[in-house]
């Protein structure tokens, strides 16, 4: 499964690919180290997944936190499972529960406070893996996250650099809990600096002692009940206790003889899937890989994705359109058709209807891999830390419409559309690579450009994972990174694409984490690779 890529080539980088029997791979090493620490006593990935999950609330606070959302596809040596865990909206949210808070012109719930915060489902994620597919005792996974919450970490550059943007955000810093969470000192800790979390660590144990019956119904639920009624919010102990994750069918699409798979709705991994279900009708491989053509109409078939995505995706019991109409063949021909060679076009949602984040990835020499996400979603989430217990929550529900009679409007219990995506991609029916790109709407390009390159180009993961990319944002308007070939930038331009500079504290061109399994005949184990737009690191033995 690996014969084709070109190990060769690359672009400049700080990584080489990483090849071992167990594998775990995220955006810091201290927690991608957490992982291979509970596979060496003798857990399987989702052990380590988990362990390396707890971890990353700690040490990339500006990406997740105990608060956190989050989503995973797993292998587990014979067929694959999907878990959603993002959160529901608290009982109290209806559209005329923002109208009356927050003004009768409210077009959606706000960026940061109570109003953002839906129930975190990542505690309830992980408790739910380790039950189904767990080795190890629960408690033994959180044990690597309560040391280093107690006995603080160093923080490093890209992580710090974050933190920094973030503290000059005012409607940020101003949320209850923030400064004194995240603001030491009264301010972000400077690169290399000692940063502790104690009141995280006591949470951790809570969760550990319990697996999370504390966090959902108990203690910790209490205490956000509490905080909100201090402070303004609708959240109760008993929207707390009524969550509960899910377990799904991964949806999938066929391209260049692999099947990639994603998370269905509520989340946007179906962005992923029609994109390249229109590429496969624009014979990208004839251009090439870091050309105008192919670059151009990756954009396109993605501009395409988007515009239904946005239209019609939310809670599955909300969509009035089908995961199976979205994706059905002769509609997708018909989309594709729309793509000019000439020109940066703005599409419009079609008709289907017939009449942050962080990711990690682990695998393990069973077989067992592992593709996960977490995220608070907007740098920090809501801003929104409950005193003494260290929980720093999202603010997925600003993802809902308060637009009456969309499928995404905000409703008590529902969840809302949600840009966090883990990916998995089968040859065959069987495992080939667990990946993911964290960073809002940056996902499922990141999934569709670095799988095209493997694909289509033969380019290895950790070259796919450095080569330059691009980042749509709506109508024609588009970002580059700066090493993409100036005589490409200046094509797609001439194309009429609008190419701007990023203005936002925290989203970029995303993070990659990428763990392929070497299927060849005498191969064994996988080759992993880590963004080096992140602090992070594969690790392996």
């Amino acid at each position: 499964m690996s014969s084709h890529f070109n190990w060769s080539a690359g672009y400049p980088s700080q990584r080489s690919p990483l090849f071992a029997r167990n594998v775990v791979s995220t955006s810091h090493p201290l927690a991608a180290q957490a992982g291979l620490r509970m596979l060496a006593q003798g857990g399987n990935a989702v052990d380590a997944a988990i362990a390396t999950a707890a971890c990353m609330t700690l040490v990339e606070p500006c990406s997740n936190g105990l608060g956190s959302d989050a989503f995973c596809i797993l292998w587990d040596g014979k067929e694959l499972h999907g878990l959603n865990a993002s959160g529901t909206a608290p009982a109290a949210w209806t559209p005329e529960y923002f109208f009356k808070t927050y003004g009768a012109d409210a077009k959606v719930p706000p960026k940061r406070g109570w109003g953002g915060v839906t129930v975190p489902g990542a505690v309830a994620g992980w408790v739910a893996l380790s039950e189904r597919f767990g080795k190890l005792p629960f408690a033994d996974l959180m044990a690597p996250a309560i040391e280093i919450a107690e006995r603080g970490y160093a923080v490093p550059v890209i992580v710090q650099s974050k933190w920094a943007m973030a503290a000059a955000v005012d409607e940020l810093t101003r949320q209850p809990g923030f400064a004194q969470a995240f603001l030491p000192r009264g301010r972000a800790p400077a690169v290399g600096e000692l940063f502790k979390f104690p009141d995280a660590a006591r949470t951790l144990r809570l969760i550990a002692a319990s697996k999370g019956e504390a966090f959902y119904r108990g203690e910790v639920a209490a205490a956000v009940e509490a905080f909100a009624n201090e402070t303004g919010g609708a959240m109760t102990a008993a929207d707390f206790a009524a969550y509960r994750p899910e377990w799904v069918k991964p949806i999938s699409q066929d391209y260049a003889g692999h099947t990639l798979h994603e998370i269905p709705p509520n989340g946007q991994g179906i962005a992923a899937l029609i994109a390249l279900g229109i590429l496969k009708h624009l014979d990208l491989p004839a251009h090439a890989v870091d050309g105008v053509a192919s670059q151009h109409l990756q954009i396109e078939a993605m501009k395409l994705a988007f515009a239904d995505v946005y239209r019609y995706v939310a809670d599955a019991s909300a969509m009035r359109v089908t995961v199976e109409q979205l994706l059905d063949p002769g509609y997708l021909a018909a989309r594709a058709k729309l793509v000019r060679m000439d020109l940066a076009q703005d599409f419009k949602a079609g008709n289907p209807v017939k009449g942050g984040t962080i990711y990690l990835t682990a695998a393990d020499e069973s077989g067992m891999m592992v593709s996960f996400i977490q995220s608070n979603y907007m740098g920090f989430g809501s801003g929104l830390v409950v005193p003494s217990y260290g929980l720093s929550l999202q603010n997925r529900g600003h993802c809902f419409t308060l637009e009456t009679g969309h499928a995404n409007v905000v409703a008590p219990g529902k969840r809302p559309f949600h840009t966090i995506i883990p990916a998995f991609l089968t040859k065959d029916g069987q495992p080939v690579m667990s990946y993911g790109v964290m960073g809002g709407n940056m996902q499922p390009q990141g999934h569709m450009q670095t799988l095209v390159r493997m694909l289509d180009y033969g380019q290895q993961p950790q070259a796919a994972c450095d080569a330059p990319r691009w980042r749509f944002n709506e109508g024609l308007s588009i970002n580059v990174e700066p090493h993409m070939p100036p005589v490409t930038i200046e094509g797609l331009r001439a194309l009429g694409h609008q190419i701007g500079d990023i203005h936002d504290s925290y989203q970029d061109f995303g993070a990659g984490q990428f763990i392929w399994r070497l299927g060849d005949p005498g191969v064994e184990g996988y080759v992993a690779a880590s963004d080096p737009r992140r602090d992070g690191a594969a690790v392996g033995y």
